[in-house]
């Protein structure tokens, strides 16, 4: 069985275990999600075209991972107005494992997403939870020591800019420019 989807303003063509690369969807690796704009089911034999989606007719995937995909440098030009542009884009992509392709969704997906929230429970144990809370409590302590530290950086970084002027102070060059040209003269 196939089925033909939208997300993310594009069309995929998708069987059961395919690895699709789409556009960023929302969750973290692990992840179930129902993808229910399907645009068209399809079998051997029988074949369901939706006007414009099949009604109740859903797709489950797991998100695989979060990534990024390569970079595209764009380029803008008019010619003969020393007009040039250049940007780069990395689009944000999601990897899908599609596990089912359900013609009435509804049924299989509410099974497989109350699935999840058991786990959830038991994962809850509040006093490993406070035990970790209070260490970071303890490490808070030392950045403000380095805060105090900071204002002598920049009493140095004072300093810096200071022999920074000095430079500037370049007039006596100036006067030989002055000298030189009286002696061409």
């Amino acid at each position: 069985m196939y089925a033909v989807i939208r997300t993310g303003g594009k069309q995929y063509k998708v069987a059961e275990n395919d690895v699709i690369l789409v556009e960023k969807l929302g969750g973290e690796a692990g992840d179930s999600i129902q993808l229910d704009d399907v645009l068209m089911l399809g079998d051997d034999d029988k074949t369901t075209v939706g006007t414009p989606t099949v009604e109740g007719a859903s797709v489950a995937a797991t998100v695989v991972e979060q990534g990024r995909g390569d970079k595209i440098l764009v380029f803008k030009k008019k010619r003969r107005k020393n007009y040039r542009r250049t940007m780069g884009h990395r689009q944000d992509l999601t990897v899908l494992r599609i596990t089912d392709i359900l013609a009435d969704g509804k049924k299989k997906a509410a099974a497989k997403k109350a699935a999840p929230k058991k786990a959830e429970k038991p994962a809850d144990d509040a006093p490993e939870a406070e035990a970790k809370a209070d260490k970071p409590a303890a490490k808070a302590d030392k950045p403000a020591a380095r805060k105090k530290a900071a204002p002598k950086k920049a009493a140095a970084s004072k300093a810096k800019d200071d022999t920074k002027k000095k430079p500037a102070a370049k007039k006596p060059a100036a006067k030989k420019k002055a000298a030189d040209s009286e002696s061409k003269e």
